[in-house]
């Protein structure tokens, strides 16, 4: 049985820019593993403008950041996952998940199997995602740009 994702990209706040979160049939990864009040990574990052996103997967496996607590990744490290084609099928696996001091061992979520195809779209449909709202905000997107 393969997973399904969901990307999603939160406006800016006060304190962050354009965040990320990811649901992964139905559930919210970055909650579930750094609790509530952890954040996802910057849209900017993860869905730039011009290049292509380090969520595509290739055959090559990546290490990818995914979130971390609300006191920051500095203090007790960053939900990361490796991602990795194998042919239809896009794994994350690997994960390591922030470990406050003074808590018990934390669990990572298991390895998660998407089908390649429907992972592809959706990382595409996020990628335009974010750039519909970098245009909201006013970011220099560099293939778009307002007359004078």
């Amino acid at each position: 049985m393969f997973d399904r994702l969901e990307i999603r990209v939160l406006p800016p706040g006060p304190r962050f820019p354009a965040q990320l979160r990811f649901r992964v049939n139905g559930e919210d990864v970055i909650e579930a593993a750094v609790g509530e009040g952890g954040r996802g990574p910057f849209a900017a990052d993860v869905l730039p403008v011009g290049r292509p996103s380090p969520l595509r997967a290739t055959g090559e496996a990546r290490r990818l950041e995914l979130g971390e607590a609300d006191c920051t990744g500095a203090c007790c490290g960053f939900l990361t996952v490796l991602v990795q084609r194998f042919g239809e099928v896009v794994q994350w696996s690997g994960w390591e998940v922030p470990w406050p001091a003074q808590t018990p061992a934390p669990h990572p979520p298991p390895d998660l199997h998407f089908p390649a195809r429907e992972y592809d779209a959706e990382v595409t449909r996020a990628e335009a995602d974010r750039w519909q709202q970098a245009q909201r905000n006013g970011e220099d997107v560099p293939w778009v740009r307002t007359r004078k």
